[in-house]
């Protein structure tokens, strides 16, 4: 089972004439980030809180927000009117003096100003708490759900890049022995061009072939890249490890190691085409790993 990273969720619980609302939104990252809001009056809460959402979204860039509505659309916002005064006769004071007309609407410009309007209190009693765990362990329900959702149709299309990688691995046999007659040759005519033919040592050159022939033996290569492509179906198999997408990554590096060394290796048109081809089909697999879990 793959968790994609990007993910989001919604809970709401009622309480009274209130509604508490969680929403949780992800995207990828290295680490885990999480950026809480809450409504002014829940920061004694913020670590509790934080500690809940983390121990179950585990990594990526997450975006958490608590809000408390009140019911019939009130936004259950305060109005500080001493404060507003203050600030309006001293502007409009200091604009008198200076000889400054006022460009814009002087009202406008306080409401603007922290403290002047803010967010009614909430008390946090017990269930009011109660309410907010709920309402954030649906959200991460939802989430969660939307991971996985997002997570098996990106393992569907790894397992299908893969298997295209395995049917191209197979391609390659039919391209190999043909290479070393068409080296024995080129070998041969060169000697022929130089007008050596009758004059080097055909053991010698029997020990060169077989040097170049070691060098260009894609064995090795093929039986490692297998051995990459197992173990990365293994790890998509794997049912008790839902944290894979490092591991997938670091699989899908060396996989494009063993395809790079072939294509070093190739010294020849056709297998050079379908290394590209792997290539194709592996850069696929690397843009997908770094938004797994």
């Amino acid at each position: 089972m793959l968790l994609s990273m990007t993910g989001y969720g919604r809970g709401t619980q009622k309480i009274g004439e209130q509604s508490v609302v969680v929403e949780i939104k992800s995207l990828n990252s290295k680490y885990l980030d999480l950026k809480l809001r809450l409504p002014q009056g829940f920061n004694e809460k913020e670590i509790e809180l934080r500690q809940l959402i983390t121990a179950q979204v585990k990594r990526g860039k997450i975006d958490a927000t608590l809000e408390i509505r009140a019911e019939g659309g009130s936004s259950g916002m305060t109005f500080n009117k001493d404060l507003f005064m203050a600030y309006y006769n001293e502007l409009t004071q200091i604009n008198t003096e200076l000889g400054i007309q006022s460009s814009g609407d002087l009202t406008q410009t306080i409401m603007r100003i922290p403290d002047v309007t803010a967010a009614g209190d909430s008390v946090i009693d017990e269930d009011t708490w109660t309410a907010i765990q709920n309402a954030s362990q649906e959200a991460l329900v939802k989430f969660k759900s939307f991971r996985k959702s997002e997570g098996d149709v990106t393992e569907t299309d790894f397992r299908l890049r893969v298997k295209n990688i395995r049917e191209l691995l197979t391609q390659l046999a039919p391209h190999e022995a043909p290479r070393i007659e068409r080296l024995r040759d080129r070998f041969s005519q060169h000697l022929n061009e130089l007008r050596l033919k009758n004059g080097f040592d055909e053991n010698r050159f029997e020990q060169e072939i077989l040097f170049y022939i070691e060098k260009l033996d894609l064995t090795e290569e093929k039986v490692r890249l297998e051995q990459h492509c197992d173990y990365f179906i293994q790890q998509l198999d794997d049912t008790k490890n839902e944290i894979k997408g490092k591991k997938l990554n670091f699989i899908s590096q060396e996989m494009g190691r063993e395809i790079n060394t072939l294509g070093s290796k190739a010294n020849c048109a056709d297998i050079q085409r379908i290394v590209v081809q792997m290539k194709d089909e592996l850069e696929k697999i690397k843009e997908q790993t770094s938004n797994i879990l």
